[in-house]
């Protein structure tokens, strides 16, 4: 049996007598030898070492678990120093029952041969599934998570469920154990000295792994068992069509409407409507015309691949550019930040009282005016990670019952009692509206959700409304707009 098949316990060795292919680990890469000539089975991926001996080949260390199934496929002797880690028999105990969607979802990822997505909506217990996925791969694990808060929650739940001492790598830590959480720039950063000490890699909010940097954390790894976790696997640079190689395909999927009621809380979306002040609009126009001219003039098309850039570039060159650009940014805040949703904002707040309410903003200056004008406390980029910790606290005994904030509570804040959300201001992609919407569907009770969604009329955030509300869980009978102040 190999390690790369489900049901071993390990890898077994050929006859000692046999001449082998010896397999090594050098830095997030394979250093092959002993191979004679260019066999049949010798895969495509090997290339040869221009700086190893004549008969020397080396590829990624992601390709681990093919190198082994095309040995084992030809029956050629091995010898592996690759791997530095044995079967662990983990015993999982969280004294609840998994739900049927969580066992559905690691059958689905072990029967594909424990290499996968699994897409679950925000407040379905993911990580539980990572849990069950750890139990059933037997392997020491890493768990890649996006921030060093999620790291630490995650080491804690981990440490509890499997009774065991979780590592963690990252944020001042550096202790690597069987089961060890990280996050993404330390799981990068550490690639060439831990690839080959873990059997399962765990990725949460996997959507985050595709690109030039974060991806060689799944590149340099020999990990043969792979699980993302997310709740919204695509991207608008189309880039999340790397998981396939980098973890596997979407192998299991379910969405908030499919789970709404049973598992996730019952909700509503309500899009409120605003109105520019007669100065505002005269201000919002006369500035979008301004660039709008400038995009014109330089023929740049941001609806294109890199024309964004193209329009820093060339604005950047002379003082009219500057200008345009100043503009671009005057009325993009004339449009998020109208007085006019903070008047909203506070009738919501007054039918709200006593529920717990999260504001999001898509920036920290609207976020410290909320905090100034209402008195509520406020999380950003900036707050210290001991506040942080006392304000969510505070919000979930309920001392608090507002948190405003700007994109910091998109992900990973577990704050089940928080039951009514306000985006007052975001940007257009559905990622970030559908989590803000799940930070308020974890089950609690009979809790009852509203997501209210203010929005300038006439103004470029209708168009940003529209596609970011380009998702399922916003169609139904539980949506409605109002046209208002």
């Amino acid at each position: 049996m190999s390690e790369t098949s489900p049901s071993a316990p390990g890898m077994t060795e050929t006859s000692p007598n046999e001449a082998k292919v010896r397999i090594r680990f050098a830095g997030g890469t394979l250093q092959v030898e002993g191979i004679v000539g260019i066999p049949d089975w010798m895969p495509e991926f090997l290339q040869n070492d221009p700086h190893g001996a004549e008969g020397a080949w080396v590829c990624p260390g992601i390709a681990y678990r093919s190198l082994i199934e095309r040995l084992m496929a030809a029956n050629v002797a091995r010898e592996d120093q690759a791997r530095e880690y044995k079967a662990i028999a983990w015993k999982l105990d969280t004294g609840r029952s998994s739900f049927p969607h969580q066992i559905e979802a690691v059958d689905a990822w072990w029967t594909a041969g424990g290499r996968g997505v699994v897409v679950l909506p925000t407040g379905t217990g993911k990580s539980h599934v990572a849990e069950l996925a750890i139990e059933r791969a037997q392997r020491p694990s890493l768990v890649v998570t996006p921030t060093i808060d999620l790291m630490q929650q995650w080491a804690r739940d981990l440490a509890a469920n499997f009774g065991t001492e979780v590592g963690m790598l990252g944020g001042g830590s550096s202790d690597i154990r069987p089961i060890t959480v990280t996050t993404y720039d330390s799981a990068y950063l550490n690639v060439e000295r831990i690839g080959n000490k873990f059997g399962l890699l765990v990725f949460d909010e996997c959507h985050h792994l595709p690109g030039q940097t974060y991806s060689l954390s799944a590149l340099g790894s020999i990990a043969p068992f792979r699980l993302g976790l997310t709740a919204t696997p695509e991207r608008s640079d189309q880039m999340h069509e790397q998981l396939d190689h980098l973890i596997g395909p979407i192998l299991y999927r379910r969405e908030i409407g499919q789970l709404k009621g049973e598992f996730l809380a019952q909700y509503q979306v309500r899009t409120l409507y605003v109105q520019l002040s007669d100065e505002e609009r005269f201000a919002y126009e006369t500035n979008r015309e301004l660039y709008r001219t400038f995009l014109l003039e330089n023929r740049i098309d941001l609806r294109r691949n890199g024309a964004w850039g193209q329009f820093l570039a060339t604005a950047a060159r002379t003082p009219r550019g500057r200008m345009a650009f100043k503009a671009f940014r005057d009325h993009r805040t004339i449009a998020l930040a109208a007085p006019a949703k903070l008047r909203v904002l506070e009738g919501i707040m007054d039918r709200h009282m006593g529920d717990r309410v999260i504001v999001f903003a898509h920036d920290n200056a609207t976020v410290y005016r909320i905090a100034r004008e209402f008195l509520v406390p406020v999380i950003t980029h900036s707050t210290k990670a001991r506040e942080r910790k006392t304000v969510l606290e505070r919000f979930a005994s309920g001392d608090y019952t507002v948190v405003a904030t700007s994109r910091v509570l998109n992900e990973g804040v577990d704050v089940p009692e928080a039951n009514v959300a306000v985006v007052l201001s975001g940007t257009s992609t559905v990622r970030e509206h559908v989590q803000r919407l799940g930070r308020i569907l974890r089950k609690k009770d009979d809790k009852q959700a509203v997501l209210y969604e203010i929005i300038t009329q006439g103004t470029l955030e209708e168009n940003t409304s529209t596609r970011r509300r380009q998702h399922s869980a916003y169609a139904g009978p539980g949506s409605e707009s109002e046209y208002g102040a």
